[in-house]
């Protein structure tokens, strides 16, 4: 669709067959030859589809993947109407399927062709129709080629679009988004930068938000399931991580929370940011950052490109370890950023709370709740029994009645939670059960002092309010 290319013909950065710019592999060249060449070579192999020829970026990393791939291939489809379902995508760029072939098969019923099969039709292709390099009117960050990482200069995508792509790419997985409670998801890592208190952060997000905490994770679960969990999500809670690309199809109001790991500037490193902030997403934001390094573990002694830094002169490797913060840098094999990417964290909760008490405005992208929705009552007559069985072992018997409202609802689901805490401790152990009564031997010992919170819930989202606390000595 260029004009007359006149003597631009040869310039190496006249097409990008890539949606990132300033990247000297990803260029576009061609030559010509007279038409009675065709004598001489071999018998040409017809691709009767309309093609569009591109470069993916980084195939095996999900933010590559949508942001320099899925939606510029979406939005240069969009631009010409030839470019259809019946289009088919060729990947000129060399790599193999990659982790997540089948999201690009969603863009086109027909089977995408990679570089390596192309051998295999003919040594002559002739491509009959078909549409050279991608739009970068999506992207919206620049990884760091030219100078440090950071949000393109002109954005010309709005959050309109990016949801517009979300929804066409939900319905193509089939998901449909479920109503219900509210709920967070924290994004689970299993190999590197993980947060070693998950449990602890968890306990207390349920806590702060009164809501239901899920994990999520790439290596344990579908696309289409995490999919389908953040679509109906309240907030989104991550390590820094090609995994939270996925923040796009939250539903608005939502929150994302991205946490980093020691010595790491959440200001030097946004592209999730830079997708909560485009006007239209509706998302709210907050980085989290782990100021401490007692809280974070190393791993030195890893090849260079997960971290590790045993193979640099002793010096640096000392500069690197006494740094607090990693300076800026450019893109892609900074030793320092590799090292403190790469840590283990521990979240120091008392600190993560109070970012997201100032940051969040109480999350809430579901419409209003119905406003005839009943919830349960206190339990009544809360009792609790105890018995020593041994010198080290014990059990605590809670009973309750039923909330006074029960016997005038059609409720399909009644189910009640206890929570049991030493005295003295600062965490409690909760329980969901199904009947008014319950004996727990468990991590009941003797001769000590338990409190105990009885409460109803309705059909799983309904919470009523804890009965008076019961103190319960064995």
């Amino acid at each position: 669709m260029l004009p007359n290319l006149g003597p631009r013909r040869f310039q190496p950065a006249l097409l990008d067959l890539s949606s990132v710019e300033d990247h000297n592999t990803q260029y576009f060249n061609f030559l010509e030859l007279p038409a009675a060449a065709l004598k001489f070579m071999p018998k040409p192999v017809f691709v009767p589809d309309v093609t569009l020829i591109l470069n993916r970026f980084n195939p095996d990393n999900l933010m590559h993947i949508f942001h320099d791939d899925l939606l510029p291939i979406y939005y240069t489809m969009q631009q010409y109407s030839d470019l259809d379902d019946e289009a088919r995508l060729v990947f000129m760029e060399g790599w193999g399927e990659g982790a997540h072939f089948d999201l690009y098969r969603l863009l086109s019923s027909k089977q995408p062709l990679l570089k390596e099969q192309l051998k295999t039709f003919g040594k002559l292709m002739c491509f009959t129709k078909s549409y050279v390099g991608l739009s970068k009117m999506t992207t919206w960050y620049q990884y760091g080629f030219v100078q440090p990482q950071g949000p393109k200069a002109n954005i010309l995508i709005s959050g309109n679009e990016i949801r517009q792509f979300a929804s066409f790419l939900t319905e193509r997985l089939n998901i449909t988004r479920e109503e219900g409670d509210d709920y967070i998801v924290v994004f689970k890592r299993t190999t590197n930068r993980l947060i070693l208190n998950e449990p602890e952060l968890l306990l207390a997000l349920a806590q702060e938000f009164q809501m239901r905490t899920v994990t999520v994770s790439l290596e344990e679960q579908s696309f289409e399931s995490i999919i389908q969990i953040i679509s109906g999500a309240t907030m989104l809670v991550s390590m820094h991580g090609a995994q939270m690309i996925t923040s796009m199809f939250l539903p608005r109001g939502a929150a994302v929370v991205e946490l980093f790991p020691y010595a790491i500037n959440p200001e030097q490193y946004t592209p999730y940011k830079t997708l909560a902030s485009l006007p239209g997403m509706d998302l709210q934001y907050a980085a989290w950052r782990n100021t401490m390094e007692e809280n974070t573990v190393t791993y030195p002694n890893r090849p260079w490109d997960q971290g590790g830094i045993v193979h640099l002169e002793k010096e640096e490797q000392e500069r690197i370890l006494a740094s607090k913060d990693v300076p800026r840098h450019l893109c892609c094999r900074n030793p320092e950023w590799l090292f403190r990417i790469y840590q283990d964290t521990t979240v120091d909760i008392a600190s993560f709370l109070d970012l997201l008490r100032e940051n969040l405005k109480k999350p809430n992208p579901k419409k209003a709740k119905v406003a005839s929705t009943v919830h349960p009552g206190r339990v009544r007559e809360p009792k609790c029994q105890t018995s020593v069985q041994a010198s080290n072992e014990a059990k605590l018997s809670v009973s309750w009645q039923i909330p006074w409202n029960l016997k005038y609802l059609k409720v399909k689901e009644v189910k009640y939670e206890v929570w049991i805490q030493e005295q003295g401790e600062n965490t409690y152990m909760p329980y969901i059960l199904p009947h008014q009564n319950y004996t727990f031997s468990e991590n009941i010992k003797p001769f000590t002092t338990y409190l105990v919170w009885v409460r109803c819930i309705f059909n799983k989202n309904l919470l009523g309010p804890f009965a008076d606390v019961l103190i319960c000595k064995t």
